[in-house]
């Protein structure tokens, strides 16, 4: 039977998915572990090509043996949502300044993606509230 290795140490690291290269801030990072960072990147890239640039986190594990393996975490809310009201970033004064929409639609598609990283055990509905705050909180009004 395989003896269970533990991990030295773990840390987390976001990049864009299936563009990552090994530049900061992943090459450091992967650096002051011991893990090769063209390796991380080439395996990283391979798990997240479908992503097309959209920022993915990762939580390394990496062994004793200067071994690693990693999970891939579902986009950021805020990514998505960015993407779902079709604009480039944020309102500066999210409680006065209004820069998009999104639909109920969309915040479930969006909750449906996170579920798996959010504490929401299997809730929709809890999902879609948490994600309707991320969304008021850029300044983007929820219709629907």
């Amino acid at each position: 039977m395989a003896k269970k290795k533990t991990p030295t140490a773990v840390f987390k690291v976001q990049g864009p998915g299936g563009q990552a290269t090994p530049a900061p801030p992943i090459g450091p990072a992967c650096g002051q572990y011991g893990v090769n960072p063209g390796q991380f990147v080439q395996q990283f890239n391979e798990r997240t090509k479908d992503m097309n640039g959209m920022p993915v986190a990762a939580v390394v594990s990496v062994y004793a043996d200067r071994t690693f393996d990693f999970i891939i975490k579902s986009p950021p809310a805020a990514a998505l949502l960015k993407r779902a009201a079709k604009i480039d970033k944020g309102s500066g004064v999210p409680n006065r300044e209004k820069v998009g929409t999104v639909t109920r639609a969309d915040l479930e598609e969006i909750a449906k993606t996170k579920m798996k990283d959010m504490n929401c055990h299997g809730d929709v509905d809890a999902a879609c509230k948490t994600i309707a705050g991320t969304a008021r909180n850029m300044g983007l009004e929820v219709v629907g």
